[in-house]
């Protein structure tokens, strides 16, 4: 899994660093087939209080899911900004279980019966 994490008006730490590898860890852990993960910090400072943001780009083969998280603290938006992918990536592998086990119609859940069989009435 490549992932590149960035900062916008804010330098990256090794702290921060850490603790955005740390939480991702988790969503590879329910996926597997992570192509991409670009992460990017920011902090604004446009009002009264200071804001900040995680924002993950996570690219899979043939969807790419985006989440953002707003806190003051910069920890606690990249812990819910985790946990938001994480629950991006479970609904996602979910909806591919139930695909496979699905099947497409009454004839491969019942294969011994034939559409003839159906419609003769018993005598």
């Amino acid at each position: 899994m490549n992932v590149s994490i960035s900062g916008h008006h804010i330098s990256i730490t090794d702290a921060m660093d850490l603790a955005v590898r740390e939480k991702l860890e988790k969503v590879e852990r329910h996926f597997d087939q992570i192509q991409s993960i670009q992460v990017i910090l920011s902090l604004d400072n446009s009002g009264p209080t200071k804001s900040h943001k995680a924002e993950a780009i996570m690219r899979v083969s043939g969807k790419e899911m985006f989440v953002q998280a707003l806190d003051d603290d910069m920890y606690k938006a990249i812990n819910e900004m985790a946990d938001k992918l994480d629950r991006q990536v479970r609904k996602y592998k979910t909806k591919l279980e139930s695909k496979k086990t699905q099947g497409s119609g009454r004839n491969e859940r019942y294969p011994d019966v034939t559409p003839a069989e159906e419609t003769v009435p018993a005598a």
